[in-house]
């Protein structure tokens, strides 16, 4: 009875959080940055992750005795009461990539296997259909990355991703002039998000951390920029060229929003997903602005192409400002 009173108390504690930041993932302090030539894998999560210690330490258990004093257990005994509650299901700390679920293998390892899509919900709607590379229409983003899956190791495969939200339409061709024109509305349109954040954080919300406020304040007080709205090409090139400064720190500061799995200074097909998925529907050039943008073909983009690609000098792409 004591054994089974002390398990639902540890689960309890399980229930409410991590027992200790050793078991948390957590960015390592002091990455080196991947170098080019390091493989990068393009699909929507690149790695599994797993919970690998079958022993959990005995100092979290030694942390619980003042919590437990009524029981009659010591700090290696609860230790190993909490290792059996762990191995009783191996798949609660083992993450597997989009299109993926863990099953338990024949020696009860967790394993990550291609998702049913049938265990995919229902779409409730036309918002929840998404359209692949492959211009076929999917229920919902499960059903595209569950069918990426069963196609794994396939050239089919390797070239379906999330095109954009919603079910798939004829996007018209983008003319040379409209080209031109797209990333003159994407920069003035990465300049006002981050004004609007800051005004929001000044009512006491948190977008923004200290740096990134500390570089938004000079934008927001210039009383030259041009505020939100609609302007015409022509405008907001000769404010490109008046302003330039106002427009380096937007661009970076969105690369850095993209760039996250993994961390690496390279966006994959996959990190620039939530830019481009909503963004199709609306601006047809999206898919070939950023397909350009990659200029040495390797199916990433760096920091030093996506600046150039939105029209900053190369002394003024700077690593520094990718925070």
């Amino acid at each position: 009875m004591m054994r089974a009173l002390l398990l639902l108390f540890l689960a309890g504690l399980a229930l409410a959080g991590p027992l200790s930041n050793d078991y948390v993932l957590e960015p390592e302090e002091g990455i080196e940055y991947a170098s080019r030539d390091e493989p990068r894998e393009d699909e929507e999560d690149t790695k599994e992750y797993s919970f690998e210690s079958d022993k959990l330490d005995v100092k979290d258990a030694e942390a619980l005795e003042e919590d437990i004093e009524d029981f009659d257990y010591t700090s290696e005994e609860v230790a190993a009461l909490m290792t059996e509650m762990h191995r009783a299901d191996p798949c609660e700390r083992h993450r597997c990539k989009r299109g993926r679920v863990c099953e338990l293998s024949t020696d009860s390892s967790p394993v990550c296997v291609c998702q049913d899509s049938e265990s995919c919900s229902p779409s409730d709607g036309v918002y929840d259909k998404v359209c692949g590379t492959d211009n076929h229409t999917y229920d919902s983003s499960c059903h595209l990355f569950a069918h990426k899956c069963s196609l794994d190791g396939t050239k089919k495969g390797r070239r379906l991703h999330l095109d954009y939200f919603g079910p798939c339409k004829k996007i018209s061709e983008c003319l040379q002039k409209e080209m031109a024109e797209f990333p003159l509305r994407m920069r003035d349109w990465l300049k006002n998000v981050l004004v609007q954040m800051y005004e929001l954080d000044q009512d006491g919300a948190s977008f923004l951390n200290d740096k990134q406020k500390h570089k938004v304040k000079k934008i927001f007080e210039d009383e030259k920029r041009l505020k939100n709205g609609i302007h015409n090409v022509d405008l907001l090139a000769r404010d490109f060229k008046k302003n330039y400064r106002m427009y380096i720190y937007p661009i970076h500061w969105q690369f850095a929003q993209l760039d996250v799995h993994p961390m690496n200074r390279y966006l994959t097909h996959s990190e620039l997903s939530p830019l481009r998925a909503p963004l199709v529907p609306m601006e047809h050039c999206t898919t070939p602005f950023f397909k350009g943008c990659d200029n040495d073909g390797d199916r990433s983009i760096s920091l030093q192409e996506w600046g150039s690609c939105f029209g900053l000098l190369p002394d003024d792409i700077e690593p520094e400002l990718v925070f």
